[in-house]
């Protein structure tokens, strides 16, 4: 399993979502590493398709849907959550939902 973090070191939260990420990946079991990406330049961003930070992918899929006109650039990042709250981290089950998908469907 490819687990990436990808975040702009100008937005805040990126610390809480790696640290909820690897909460959540300890209380699942899951032993992957993580390959942590700083995104510094408007180029990098335009071909890791970055969308805001924090971005968690898993084997290359966002946990989050992303709308199809989206923006890549140096930029934070919002989750809109299930309750329909707009939230700069997505949230624990979130990243739980994603993280079992790939495992049903691998």
């Amino acid at each position: 399993m490819a687990i990436q973090f990808l975040y702009y070191e100008d937005c805040p939260s990126h610390g809480v979502a790696l640290e909820r990420l690897q909460a959540v990946m300890r209380e699942e079991g899951i032993h992957a590493d993580i390959d942590i990406v700083k995104v510094e330049t408007d180029d990098q961003a335009q071909r890791l398709h970055f969308v805001g930070s924090p971005t968690i992918l898993i084997n290359g899929q966002d946990i989050a849907p992303v709308p199809r006109n989206a923006c890549y650039s140096l930029t934070c990042r919002a989750y809109r959550l299930e309750n329909g709250r707009i939230s700069p981290l997505p949230t624990a089950d979130m990243i739980r939902r994603a993280l079992r998908q790939h495992f049903a469907s691998a």
